[in-house]
């Protein structure tokens, strides 16, 4: 009976490996420090690591420890990294990479599928998933890339698309859905992460006796078919039990007088709960868009004193050019501040909301606007140990054309044209909504994401293309590469066997940077 016994045990020991590939779900409420293992890094949306082997002192010794070459069209994509595994999408791909050296472990490309974008993955245990181009939402094994199902969000042949990368909370996958050019509704699905039986639904268009159903014209169909999508992953507050989403813009694009009203739940953050899917509370950061200005951008969740009581406090920055941070409990306004040079806007109603100016929607003739593009999808940063909020931004002004006069209008329905841009990455203070400092770009870049880190840095890529690490403290550059491609995402960093990597895609290659090896 003795070699059975042993048998078994062998069996058991080269199993442990495998198992410890899986990811607990209670992990992503616990603090990162060695692994990256969501979206955002952690549930908070900061991108701000406790990690400081890497510091203001040594970050001028960087050096390459690693790259690994997928072949895609590019990747905007976060990586993962779990137990010492990495987890690299593209559209319709997936590569699982030694986080050490940099090795293929595992790709998985979806049969006969091409193109499109991809933001990243998600992992539940031993389990992976990401979308596609076409609207599907794919779960794969991740110790070796088996497909294990598929389930359709929302038709292709609408002109629906999905690059989102899904957010697990507990038993549930969350996920949203794309759709540019169509006229299309927006919702957000939760899903069984082992069986992809769906949950619950929310739709971005309020339903009949909802207060919202009133901000929008009922002798149309347009509310159908209205906007609001759901493209770029939340953020969520465990102790609160509420998660935070931003919402795309409404339908059609640049006619607004198709649509009067304020138009929710385009435009807006919402807080929902995510074991029903019911809103507890929104805030509306631009009413009535005519300029294409989604406020989708991560809703960053952080907690302090704001003038003189503690709050648990939400802060966004948007492409319309304003800065919110509101009381994530209920959606109250703390701040509302531009903070790019915008003239669309009048000032603020008492929900500290933005006032549009009928007279800076598109025009048959064109409209100036300044405030084009405040920033776009790509991640900021929170440094609780500075307190400021880092975004790359541009400040723009533009020409908006609207091609598609009266109220039959569908699609875009209008053209825009910027006439002079100039990008930068500004520090916000989270206290008062003012820009601390300042760092131009000389480029036509800047719209990289953000990270940082407890070792006082800042890492982004500039206007032209380097990969560079900024004083947290006054935005002066330490260090910067030149990789000989663009990066379209953020940064992040990890710690394996004691050592702390950085990680950036650019175009189809992912570079592992590290101090030297002692």
């Amino acid at each position: 009976m003795k070699r059975p016994l042993l048998a078994f045990a062998f069996l058991i020991l080269c199993a442990a490996p495998l198992v410890a590939q899986g990811l607990d779900p209670a992990t992503l409420q616990k603090p990162m420090t060695n692994m990256w293992p969501t979206f955002n890094g952690d549930y908070t949306g900061r991108r701000y690591s406790p990690l400081a082997q890497i510091h203001r002192a040594n970050v001028g010794s960087l050096g390459l420890a690693w790259a690994f070459q997928t072949h895609a069209r590019s990747l905007e994509s976060m990586p993962l990294e779990v137990n010492g595994i990495m987890y690299v999408t593209a559209a319709n791909q997936m590569w699982a990479v030694d986080a050490r050296t940099g090795r293929e472990i595992w790709h998985y490309q979806r049969p006969g599928a091409v193109g499109g974008g991809n933001k990243g993955a998600a992992m539940y245990k031993d389990r992976v998933y990401m979308t596609t181009p076409d609207d599907n939402l794919l779960c794969l094994d991740a110790k070796n890339g088996k497909l294990l199902w598929q389930i359709q969000i929302d038709d292709p042949a609408l002109k629906a698309f999905g690059t989102v990368a899904p957010l697990v909370i507990g038993d549930h996958l969350i996920v949203g859905t794309s759709g540019d050019t169509a006229d299309l509704p927006g919702f957000l699905l939760s899903v069984d992460p082992m069986t992809g039986k769906i949950q619950w639904r929310w739709d971005t268009m309020p339903k009949p006796g909802d207060p919202a159903w009133n901000t929008w014209p009922h002798n149309t169909d347009v509310i159908s078919r209205g906007g609001g999508m759901t493209w770029l992953t939340g953020t969520y507050d465990p102790e609160l039990n509420l998660l935070y989403i931003g919402t795309g813009n409404p339908h059609p694009v640049e006619n607004g007088d198709t649509r009067p009203g304020a138009n929710l739940y385009t435009d807006s953050i919402v807080a929902l709960n995510p074991d029903t899917g019911k809103m507890a509370w929104y805030f509306q950061g631009c009413p009535h868009d005519t300029h294409d200005w989604d406020m989708v951008m991560t809703p960053v969740l952080f907690d302090g004193m704001f003038k003189g009581k503690p709050r648990k406090m939400l802060a966004q920055a948007g492409k319309n050019g304003m800065f919110f941070v509101l009381d994530r409990t209920n959606g109250q306004s703390l701040i509302s501040e531009a903070f790019v040079p915008a003239n669309w806007y009048s000032g603020f109603d008492k929900r500290g909301q933005p006032i549009p100016r009928k007279d800076k929607d598109p025009q048959p003739d064109g409209s100036l606007v300044w405030g084009g593009v405040g920033t776009n999808w790509q991640a900021p940063s929170y440094d609780p140990q500075t307190g400021l909020f880092y975004v790359n931004s541009r400040e723009s002004l533009g020409t908006f054309y609207l091609t598609m006069p009266g109220i039959h209008a569908e699609g875009w329905a209008g053209r825009d044209f910027f006439v002079y841009s100039k990008s930068m990455m500004k520090a916000i203070d989270v206290q008062t909504g003012k820009v601390r400092w300042t760092h131009d770009y000389t480029g036509h870049g800047g719209f990289t994401g953000v990270l940082s880190t407890a070792g006082h840095l800042v890492f982004t890529a500039d206007g032209n293309m380097n990969l560079v690490a900024y004083d947290a403290t006054d935005g002066k550059a330490l260090w910067h590469m030149y990789p000989g491609g663009a990066m379209t995402t953020a940064p992040m960093t990890f710690e394996l066997d004691g050592r702390q990597y950085l990680v950036f895609n650019v175009d189809s290659v992912v570079y592992a940077f590290a101090l030297p090896a002692h």
